[in-house]
């Protein structure tokens, strides 16, 4: 399929500017690229992406990439946490999941054409460079397009579900998926995780909506960073406006390069409302007093570039002397409860290696049951000191590290190690569940 090929025309052209992205960070200042480097291979080595320098480059802008294991559970919990929030957030917003591509959706846009075929068309020699354009123009035609946003499928979803809220006003529309955006006008596409939301509104409150919305997904963003001042709203200009809106908010975060946007929001009117359905109006009036047709504001966010904007906020990079007076550099990622991939971390100390593993395969089982995703550290083939499994878990971001030793066996007590305060303490094997949910849910309440 040609999407794949895009994929390969993505990293193609990710290679030839790689040497020019490289410049760009050697003007930069030495802690500004060093930062983005560790952050990087941090991710490659920790099982947040796929190794690679060209899966790395694809991430750091905000595509989508080969995720590994914490990667995926990370972006799923950003997902989740983002679907709460829009649809817990007020009355009447409801989820939809429509096709990524259509053959009925449009003329424009990128299309997903068989290479095969594309092939056999340049393989006629025999045809003119007219009757190649015809031929490839009509395979262009009979190809289904590729959505670049979720707005229009909201869209044409809008009147089957007035229907349903009895043509009242407002009422939202929210999506997740894949979509194909322009690269850097390099001709190639490459694959975002988008989220939508499509609010419909009377039109003389669209832009008090607008600014309700804004203030809200500012607020989601910094209840889970580290440093919520990195993240920040901003008016678009009016210069800056796409066609066919009268008003535009951006959600930015800053990383170490620069700003980058998050999730946009625009007023966005009827027009593309009315154009969906052929400008048949009667289809859209709703049971508000008046026979106007309602305004959009959409909102849509970029959940790759989200995932890499918490895993910047929380990297930190900590220095303190150990034992021996020798100068130690601690990384850890200080994930939010709530998003960090890994809660609790399983070990063995010292002891009776068996009976250790079945204990810590009980307790293992006890977290499954709880939805409390752990890490079976016990399983490690390659015994590792303490001190080295704490530091690959601060990496990691797990929570809290729980070691099973011979004192368990005797007692039923065992060691917990917080991430975010490195302190030890002992508990006992029947409360480590109820710790741990509690935890997190008062961290997801903050």
């Amino acid at each position: 399929m040609l999407t794949l090929s895009a994929r390969r025309c993505i990293l193609s052209q990710l290679k030839s500017q790689l040497k020019t992205t490289r410049g760009h960070c050697d003007t930069a200042p030495p802690d500004v690229s060093d930062r983005v480097r560790t952050l990087l291979q941090l991710c490659a080595d920790r099982y947040y992406i796929s190794p690679g320098e060209s899966n790395s480059e694809l991430f750091r802008r905000g595509w989508s990439c080969n995720y590994g294991p914490l990667g995926v559970e990370l972006r799923r919990n950003l997902l989740q946490q983002w679907w709460h929030s829009v649809t817990g957030s007020r009355a009447w917003v409801f989820g939809v999941n429509t096709v990524s591509s259509n053959p009925d959706r449009g003329t424009g846009g990128a299309r997903v054409i068989e290479s095969e075929r594309l092939q056999q068309i340049l393989e006629q020699s025999e045809l003119s460079r007219e009757q190649l354009i015809q031929k490839l123009n009509r395979l262009l035609l009979s190809s289904p397009s590729v959505r670049t946003s979720l707005l229009q499928g909201a869209l044409e979803q809008f009147v089957p579900s007035l229907e349903m809220v009895n043509k009242k006003l407002p009422f939202g529309l929210a999506e997740s998926g894949l979509c194909f955006q322009p690269s850097d006008g390099s001709g190639c596409s490459a694959e975002v995780t988008q989220t939508s939301l499509v609010w419909f509104c009377s039109p003389r409150s669209s832009s008090q909506w607008l600014d309700h919305w804004a203030r809200h997904r500012l607020k989601w963003w910094r209840k889970f960073a580290s440093s919520p001042s990195d993240f920040s709203s901003t008016e678009v200009p009016e210069n800056e406006l796409e066609e066919k809106t009268s008003r535009g908010v951006k959600i930015l975060y800053k990383f170490p390069w620069g700003l980058e946007s998050l999730e946009t929001l625009w007023c966005r009117g009827d027009a593309e409302l009315l154009q969906t359905y052929k400008g048949i109006r009667t289809k859209l009036q709703t049971r508000d007093g008046r026979k106007s047709i309602p305004h959009v504001v959409s909102v849509s966010g970029n959940m790759d570039r989200g995932a890499m904007a918490f895993l910047s906020n929380s990297l930190q990079q900590l220095r303190r002397e150990d034992g021996k007076k020798r100068l130690q550099q601690r990384k850890v990622l200080k994930l939010h409860p709530v998003l960090a991939p890994v809660k609790v971390a399983l070990d063995v100390g010292k002891g009776a290696t068996v009976e250790l593993r079945q204990v810590c395969e009980g307790l293992l089982q006890e977290f499954l049951e709880a939805k409390i995703s752990a890490w079976p550290g016990y399983l490690g083939a390659v015994p590792t000191s303490l001190e080295l499994l704490n530091a690959k878990y601060d990496e990691m971001g797990v929570l809290f590290t729980v070691v099973i030793d011979e004192k368990t066996l005797e007692s039923g007590l065992l060691q917990v190690r917080s991430r975010d305060t490195t302190v030890k303490e002992t508990m006992h094997i029947s409360e480590i569940r109820n710790f741990l949910s509690k935890y997190i849910s008062a961290a997801d309440k903050f």
